[in-house]
Parts: structure tokens; sequence; C-alpha cells
């Protein structure tokens, strides 16, 4: 068993469960980020082995670089703006794409203390994960706390997700999670 992640604890079970998910079943998994920062990328590699199944992911703080890296639709950011359902799922899908992964979970939100808006108030994330078969599925969220506890609360939510999806039947059994 893995120890804890330095300075994360509260993470290491979910980065652990998604590990050995992914491990057992032979899945590449890859991750697409705006307001976690990379920070979901670290906790996955703090733990030791996970070359075995990370692919990679990419940090997209601008929406330039959703567009150019993920190939999130710029109408999409325009319609619908970069914290939501839509990007999320697109950014998600880009993953996939580009990491040639399996599984594939992407984090847009707000994470504050500035930026909240009308229906988006600060601690609004959108998580989504996508597969490589082409199935996808998005989430909002709505965590409290400053910037340290949303992103925190993110990253726990994007590996929970990850591991659930990474579980699916399509993929096989996930006995002993």
């Amino acid at each position: 068993m893995a120890p804890p992640v330095p300075g994360h604890p509260e993470l290491t079970a979910g980065a652990r469960r998604l590990a050995g998910i992914a491990t057992r079943l032979g899945l590449r998994v890859a991750t697409a980020e705006s307001c976690t920062g990379g920070l979901l990328a670290k906790i996955i590699t703090d733990l030791p082995g996970a070359s075995a199944h990370y692919a990679g992911g990419v940090v997209a703080y601008a929406n330039e670089v959703k567009v150019k890296h993920l190939g999130v639709d710029p109408g999409s950011l325009a319609a619908h703006g970069a914290v939501s359902r839509e990007v999320a799922l697109e950014m998600a899908a880009g993953a996939c794409r580009r990491f040639e992964a399996d599984v594939a979970i992407a984090v847009t939100g707000i994470a504050g203390p500035d930026g909240g808006a009308p229906g988006k108030p600060v601690g609004t994330v959108w998580l989504a994960v996508a597969l490589q078969d082409g199935t996808a599925h998005a989430r909002v969220e709505r965590f409290a706390g400053d910037r340290r506890a949303v992103r925190n609360a993110s990253v726990a939510a994007a590996l929970e997700m990850a591991a659930d999806a990474a579980g699916r039947a399509t993929y096989g059994p996930a006995a002993g999670d």
C-alpha cells in the first residue's frame, strides 16, 4: 500500500483507488485541468508506479490552450463559457485523444477568490470523464471554502469520477475497489 501523498493525505485514497483499477485493467489515464492548475496530475504522479497507468495531462488555464491543445470548439467557449458542461466534455475527449488514453478526466471551474458570476459562483466546478469508446459523462459541483479547499475538493471528486469510469463494465469488473 502506498504511503499518503505528502501534504495531501485526504487525496491519497482516491489516487490509490484509480491507480489500482487502471493498473489491474491495463488502462491509460490522462488529465485535462483548468482551475486545479496541475494538482490532479501531481496527486496521481506522487504515488510510486504512476507511470504504469498515467499517460499525461494538459493544464489548460487559458481558453486558447483549451482550443489548441485539447480541441475545444471556440464556439462552445463563446456560447457556454469555460466553466460549462460542454467545455468540460470537450476537454476530457481532447485529453483522451491526445494521450491515446482509455480514461480521461477534465476539471474546469472557478476556484476563487474572484471570478464568480450570477449562475456560476465561486466554487462552481464542472467535471467530465471520457472513455476511449466515445462515451462521456459530466457533472457540476458547488464546493465551499477558499481557493485551496475548492481545488482539493475538485481533485478528490475527479479522482472518484475517473476511478468509477475506469471500473465500468466496458472494461471489465472492478472487484476489490
